[in-house]
């Protein structure tokens, strides 16, 4: 027998919470997934302080479900939109400041940043073709050439701006509605994962992701920049599409690694922009070659030219190869990328900006 999920909110509808209503109509139901007699679902509660209350509710609504025809096993987790905040918070940190709302509405079309000449994105159709990588390294090039430059983490589930950058601090928010974000490397840099508990996932449905996105690029105050470089996540979803509808954006760099898996997947995000009318400024081959340190060999580990042809085949600009290089990792690892310093690496990052700079796209 299937339990449909109708049934299990009419049943948690009738769980009265302290301070009135239920969390139906509440809105406090989230990530409801039914396997079989297995149903699992999350409580949100307004701030870490409500939810500190609503224990009893938690265990009421894992008492109700679990009692419903069909229901073998029911598992509740209560949860808010920001950690608990510590006992001494410094001042600049609002107490009501909360990343995660539904957006809201808008209207008259994309619209710019205020501050920001162009916005950029850094996307990819797959993860690990190192699309992270060569935002924070593009960026800290771009600043070295002298532009102002802005970097926003928009891979909300996987942030990893923060730790390629080398920032950890919480960005203050003196008023509880702008935030002032960090500096690194000359880039000024802004990431939800310096917003959440870094140890924990972030479980939220897409308006949710689509809010966060709004607020970070109209809720930070970015100054003037000539650039705001926006690390997408890796795929086709909500992130993208709200930058691209809501946003007045510049264009996209479409980063794949050579072998045609994931030239396949990068086909669709370039299918994608196109959809949604967003330039394809050009597209990036990583990890195209390696220099073995200790001889010298130049070896095509995930095959080489790839994203050149794909350029060619369809008309757009092939920006550049970059290499695949042990230094650029642990460069990343150790919050200082690459582009920072000198060598071959940092010189195929630096001639990938002057590209961009000379073609106007930065």
């Amino acid at each position: 027998m299937t339990v449909d999920p109708k049934e299990i909110r009419q049943v948690l509808s009738r769980i009265a919470l302290p301070d009135g209503g239920d969390p139906v109509t509440k809105d406090m139901v989230r990530a409801l997934s039914v396997d079989g007699g297995a149903v699992r679902f999350v409580l949100e509660a307004e701030s870490a302080e409500s939810a500190s209350k609503l224990e009893d509710v938690r265990r009421q609504c894992e008492e109700a479900v679990a009692g419903m025809p069909g229901v073998q096993s029911a598992s509740v987790v209560l949860t808010a939109h920001v950690p608990a905040a510590p006992q001494q918070k410094p001042r600049q940190e609002a107490p009501d400041l909360k990343i995660g709302r539904h957006p809201s509405p808008q209207e008259g079309g994309p619209q710019k940043v205020s501050g920001v000449d162009r916005i950029v994105a850094i996307a990819s159709g797959k993860g690990g073709v190192g699309k992270s990588t060569v935002a924070s390294n593009l960026a800290v090039a771009l600043a070295k050439q002298g532009r102002r430059v802005g970097l926003l983490d928009a891979d909300m589930y996987g942030p990893s701006i923060p730790r390629m950058m080398g920032v950890s601090k919480r960005p203050a928010s003196p008023d509880g509605k702008m935030i002032v974000p960090l500096e690194a490397h000359g880039v000024t840099v802004m990431s939800i994962g310096l917003l959440v508990d870094p140890d924990q996932a972030v479980v939220w449905r897409g308006p949710m992701l689509m809010g966060a996105l709004q607020q970070l690029l109209t809720q930070v105050q970015w100054g003037e920049l000539d650039i705001l470089i926006v690390d997408l996540p890796p795929g086709t979803g909500d992130v993208q599409l709200t930058l691209c509808q809501r946003t007045q954006l510049t264009g996209a760099l479409v980063v794949s690694t050579p072998q045609d898996v994931a030239l396949l997947d990068a086909r669709k995000a370039i299918d994608m922009f196109g959809k949604l009318k967003a330039p394809v400024l050009g597209l990036i081959e990583n990890m195209s070659a390696y220099i073995c340190p200790n001889c010298g060999h130049e070896a095509h580990i995930f095959g080489h030219g790839g994203v050149r042809a794909e350029a060619e085949r369809i008309g757009v600009p092939f920006l550049g190869e970059l290499p695949l290089a042990l230094d650029v990792r642990t460069a990343g690892d150790d919050g200082t990328p690459i582009a920072a310093g000198d060598g071959p690496e940092a010189d195929a990052y630096a001639a990938l900006a002057r590209g961009l700079v000379q073609g106007g796209m930065a």
